[in-house]
C-alpha cells in the first residue's frame, strides 16, 4: 500500500469540486483535490520516487511499484506559460515525500483568473484502488490524501 499526501496546504475538496470535466468525471483518474492557502509557497511531492514529467504547473512521480501521482497546480495554468512558476527539480530527479517541487503562488493564479485548485491524481488507478480518500476538511502539506491499494 502506498500513502499518498497532499503537495500543498489548503482544504480538500474531492475532484468533484474540480472547475474541469476531465477531472471532475475522474477522466484522468481517481484522487482528490486541494484549494490552496493563497500565499506562495512549494508544491511538494505526495510520495517517494521519480519525476516522469515535469511541467511549471503540473508535475508526475512515479514510485519503485510503477504507481504515478499528477499533481496539477490550479487549472488551465498551462495558458500562464510558466509565469509565476519556478521548477525546483528536474525531469528524471528522485524525490523524496514532502521534497518541494515547484514554487509558485495561488493568489497571483486567482488574479490571473484561473482557478488554484490543484487536483492530485492516481494514474492509471481505479476507484477501487484507493481507500482513505480525504475530500473535505483542512490538510497541510505532507498529511494523508489517500491510499493506494
Amino acid at each position: 500500500m502506498t500513502t499518498v499526501t497532499s503537495p500543498v496546504a489548503g482544504r480538500a475538496v474531492g475532484l468533484a469540486a474540480v472547475p474541469d470535466p476531465v477531472f471532475s468525471g475522474a477522466m484522468v483518474g481517481p484522487g482528490t483535490a486541494v484549494d490552496p492557502v493563497r500565499e506562495a509557497t512549494a508544491a511538494v511531492s505526495p510520495f517517494d520516487g521519480v519525476i516522469v514529467s515535469l511541467h511549471p504547473h503540473a508535475f508526475v512521480v512515479v514510485d519503485d511499484k510503477g504507481r504515478g501521482v499528477l499533481t496539477h497546480l490550479g487549472i488551465d495554468t498551462v495558458q500562464l506559460n510558466g509565469q509565476g512558476f519556478e521548477l525546483l527539480v528536474c525531469k528524471g530527479d528522485t524525490v523524496r515525500r514532502g521534497q518541494p517541487i515547484v514554487r509558485w503562488d495561488p493568489a497571483a493564479v486567482e488574479a490571473a483568473g484561473k482557478s488554484p485548485i490543484c487536483p492530485v491524481v492516481a494514474l492509471e488507478a481505479t476507484t477501487e484502488a484507493l481507500g482513505g480518500l480525504v475530500e473535505d476538511g483542512d490538510v497541510e502539506a505532507g498529511a494523508q490524501l489517500f491510499l493506494w491499494k
